[in-house]
């Protein structure tokens, strides 16, 4: 495991004892796209105690250029060697805050907006929002195509499953970073990947994601690979997920728990829950981020669309783990619908908040659903209350931009900077004309 700095000094001292010649200032736009800049290590001193300065109005999603000076300050803590670069006069990174010149936090930085939903759960009474996020992905011959590198299928483990060794680089790789890998495996569909990663507080989580999956892509590339987080890469088969665990704790005491219970689940968890399937919908656009997402989200490719919870069926949108049942720190509730390429801060956000929600207004949850939801009529679903999640990127927009929960999530700045960029990704994709209109109808009409 790396080493895990807390101070400015500590990393100053990993600097100097690995011979680290230049540090990676990372943060995100908006989309969860990941930036960087270098510094020398020479200037740490100067960033620590002032930040870097760069130009905002060139960030997907951030200040006009009349607005565009912005500081990226440090976080010391997320600090590591990156071991995919050389040993001598390596290469660190450091996730950063963005402020504003005035040194206030910037409103539309995606960690801010994590942070301020995590200080209302602090006011609330929750010490930690636990997230376990299980980020799958494809490997495939090139960035150009889809070829697959094997037909291997689900926890396959024979000369089916070709990316094998670079799983097991990543998963060194990662642990190098400070991130814990608990186990990796072969996915269902082919040449699709799952490396699972141990749960952390939100934000540290965020910042791992991030680091995941730029690690998978680099390691991907050694091996003359392309790794990709794409939700839905190939036709008729499975989608790439991101099932996010979620657990609230207080005291050391997981929040979700009671012994009693017969679900096992405390008035708080079951209220959590609740308030994340009620505005499922309209928080959807930020958990499924792109038209390629709904794509993913269709019945019988074991993406969840149905607005329900269970504790074993996999056709709901949220599942209760069953794995430990009665077990205190494995209570905990699963939502299947997110996506690996969203931004993660902007999805863990909309979670707790949506939770929160049903917390602080006492939302009542349903029966739990037990039947395969995808095997019954649509008539049936209607009457009892199942709702569906929006059917397409436009669709889902719309409910966000109706959203009051979404508005004090994402703050006014960033809310309509996101409605006006997926609404222009909407209107982009829906006057395009692909090869599957062309091959259907050219020659018929």
């Amino acid at each position: 495991m790396a080493d895990r700095p807390t101070t400015a000094a500590d990393v100053k001292a990993i600097v100097a004892e690995r011979d680290v010649r230049f540090i990676n200032f990372w943060f995100t736009d908006i989309l969860g796209q990941l930036k960087s800049f270098s510094i020398n290590a020479a200037e740490l001193d100067g960033a620590f105690e002032a930040g870097m300065g760069f130009d905002g109005s060139s960030i997907t999603g951030f200040n006009a250029i009349e607005e565009s000076d912005m500081i990226a300050m440090p976080d010391p803590s997320t600090f590591a060697v990156l071991p995919w670069r050389p040993d001598e006069q390596g290469v660190g990174r450091i996730f950063c805050d963005i402020l504003t010149p005035e040194r206030t936090p910037y409103e539309g930085d995606p960690r801010h907006i994590l942070r301020r939903a995590v200080q209302r759960a602090s006011e609330l009474g929750f010490d930690t929002f636990n997230v376990g996020p299980e980020l799958e992905y494809f490997l495939f011959r090139d960035a150009a195509g889809t070829e697959p590198l094997d037909s291997g299928g689900y926890f396959d483990l024979t000369t089916l499953d070709a990316g094998s060794g670079a799983r097991r680089d990543t998963a060194i790789a990662l642990e190098q970073l400070g991130i814990h890998v608990e186990y990796s495996h072969h996915e269902v569909g082919p040449s699709q990947h799952e490396i699972d990663i141990r749960y952390a507080d939100a934000m540290k989580m965020a910042d791992d994601c991030m680091t995941y999956r730029i690690t998978v892509k680099e390691l991907a590339l050694k091996y003359g690979w392309h790794a990709t987080f794409m939700p839905k890469p190939m036709f008729a088969e499975n989608g790439s997920g991101m099932h996010t665990h979620q657990s609230l704790f207080v005291k050391g005491r997981n929040a979700f728990f009671d012994a009693d219970d017969h679900y096992f689940l405390s008035a708080a968890g079951k209220a959590f829950i609740a308030g994340q399937l009620r505005h499922a919908r309209e928080i959807c656009s930020i958990f499924a981020q792109w038209v390629n997402s709904y794509k993913r989200l269709v019945p019988g490719y074991e993406a969840p669309v149905y607005v329900a919870w269970s504790r074993r069926n996999r056709s709901a949108l949220v599942r209760v783990p069953l794995y430990h049942p009665g077990s205190e720190d494995a209570t905990r509730m699963e939502l299947r619908c997110p996506d690996p390429a969203c931004n993660p801060y902007l999805t863990f956000a909309a979670l707790l908040q949506a939770g929160l929600e049903g917390i602080e207004n006492g939302y009542e949850l349903p029966e739990p659903m037990e039947t395969n939801l995808y095997h019954l009529a649509p008539e049936e679903r209607r009457r009892l209350g199942i709702e569906q999640l929006p059917e397409t990127l436009g669709a889902a927009v719309e409910l966000t931009a109706d959203s009051e929960l979404a508005l004090r999530t994402l703050g006014e700045h960033t809310f309509n900077r996101y409605i006006e960029i997926k609404r222009r990704e909407w209107d982009e994709y829906r006057v395009h004309v692909t090869q599957w209109e062309l091959d259907r109808y050219l020659q018929i009409l």
